[in-house]
């Protein structure tokens, strides 16, 4: 069998190319979602942590640290396959959309955080000087300046785990990694892989682009 017929197959490509762009839609969503809740819920916590409550702290720590440390596949089939041992069945796109979340969570709190505690003491002296309090201080002057600092290395990061979106195959997710493996089983052919790799291409190549802009135009020299 020639490498194009295994992998170039145009009829296979014609049955199973439906399949690998409504996989595509599922990818987007999936990544939109973990974007949204990952980078609020890391800057959440960079918040707090910013308030100074040592256990607070403690916890936020310790929760960062686990999710930075696990691999995001072993945290999405604990989310799937260990909840409903605890009573709380998760459906696959819920399991992946939370397991990728939690991941991009602990990276953009340490990333925000960074950019927090880099900031230099003389912005916090010069707006207290100026009599506004600690909160006013931390959101009006300390925060915008230390978002902006962050902007390159988060965008990365971000990229770096939005494309983890293809381990939701593993817990049945229809995405273009798990339609192009459902494509391979019907018709014994890799051709859907091929597609798939198109896909992801189509999909995150002008994100990383995009990325590289946003880390030119954000960067602080």
């Amino acid at each position: 069998m020639s490498f194009a017929d295994s992998f170039l197959n145009l009829r296979v490509a014609v049955e199973h190319g439906p399949k690998i762009i409504e996989g595509m839609g599922v990818t987007v969503v999936l990544a939109a979602c973990v974007i949204a809740t990952g980078l609020a819920a890391g800057l959440g916590l960079a918040v707090l942590r910013a308030m100074g409550v040592r256990l607070l702290n403690w916890l936020i720590v310790f929760v960062v640290d686990l999710f930075r440390a696990v691999p995001p596949l072993v945290v999405i089939v604990l989310l799937y396959f260990g909840l409903p041992a605890a009573g709380m069945a998760l459906d696959g796109f819920v399991a992946a959309w939370l397991a990728l979340s939690l991941v991009l969570m602990a990276f953009a709190e340490e990333i925000f955080w960074a950019g927090i505690t880099t900031l230099p003491k003389g912005q916090w002296e010069a707006s207290r000087a100026l009599g506004l309090r600690f909160v006013p201080t931390f959101f009006l002057v300390v925060l915008p300046q230390a978002v902006r600092i962050v902007i390159p290395p988060l965008v990365n990061r971000t990229i770096a785990i939005t494309k983890g979106t293809a381990l939701a195959s593993v817990v049945a997710v229809p995405e273009i990694l798990g339609a192009a493996q459902a494509g391979v089983s019907f018709s014994f052919n890799p051709t859907p892989l091929t597609l798939a790799a198109l896909a992801y291409l189509a999909l995150f190549l002008p994100v990383v682009v995009v990325g590289r802009w946003v880390e030119r135009r954000w960067h602080v020299r």
